[in-house]
């Protein structure tokens, strides 16, 4: 099926990877950071904010130019890393999770964050007239409110951690085998010569994973709809 060679589907699975581990670490810091911004009223809000939607508008190659000097061999966190517990991120696979994490995590707090807007303040009070305590709220009221978000939240960030290109290139290169994604894999097809006639069956797949994961997400939210209507 889509004609790829052993080398091509090994690029598919380590950007599933990258992508399913990018998304499942950061899902859980998303959800606080956006519950934060969506009802916190605090001094530097505004600046959690910017920072937090710096990597939308930032060059992804200074995104990942700064991922290297914080996590490389002899970054500011990556030398600690490395001397303490003799892990080394950059030029690895997790690095490329890493940097695929950061650059979806806009978007999942985004997703996340409208969701948490549009819950009705009165469920909350209601719970906590009852005696809930405020994390119990949380867990029990607010996050199930919010689970289309969460859901479309998460979603987006895989799609985007999928086609990531600019700084995962920056930060950890394209390594056959190691970090070569399919973006990545792709893009060195298009520098081969005569290399063209391999571009269409990864476009292909490219497009066809994105395109599943966006169908599961619209069916996820629908049954969660007909389960609360229920």
């Amino acid at each position: 099926m889509f004609g790829l060679n052993e080398a091509e589907w090994a690029a598919v699975a380590l950007s599933l990877r990258v992508s399913l581990v990018a998304t499942a670490c950061s899902l859980p810091l998303a959800i606080a950071v956006a519950a934060v911004l969506a009802r916190g009223r605090f001094p530097g809000r505004s600046l959690l904010d910017a920072l937090v939607h710096l990597p939308l508008v930032m060059p992804p190659v200074v995104t990942g130019y700064l991922l290297l000097v914080l996590f490389g061999r002899r970054g500011l966190i990556g030398e600690w890393l490395y001397d303490y517990f003799g892990v080394v991120i950059a030029f690895r696979w997790t690095g490329a999770a890493l940097a695929a994490a950061v650059m979806a995590f806009p978007l999942m707090v985004r997703a996340i964050r409208l969701s948490f807007e549009s819950e009705d303040p009165g469920l909350r009070a209601a719970a906590a007239t009852l005696g809930a305590p405020p994390l119990s709220v949380f867990m029990r009221v607010s996050l199930p409110l919010a689970w289309p978000g969460i859901v479309a939240g998460a979603v987006l960030a895989f799609a985007k951690a999928l086609g990531e290109f600019g700084a995962t290139i920056t930060f950890v290169s394209s390594i056959p085998g190691e970090t070569q994604t399919l973006a990545l894999s792709i893009y060195n097809q298009m520098q081969v010569p005569g290399g063209e006639h391999r571009l269409w069956p990864m476009v292909l797949l490219a497009a066809t994973l994105s395109l599943l994961a966006l169908l599961i997400s619209e069916w996820l939210v629908r049954l969660h709809r007909r389960q609360d209507a229920g």
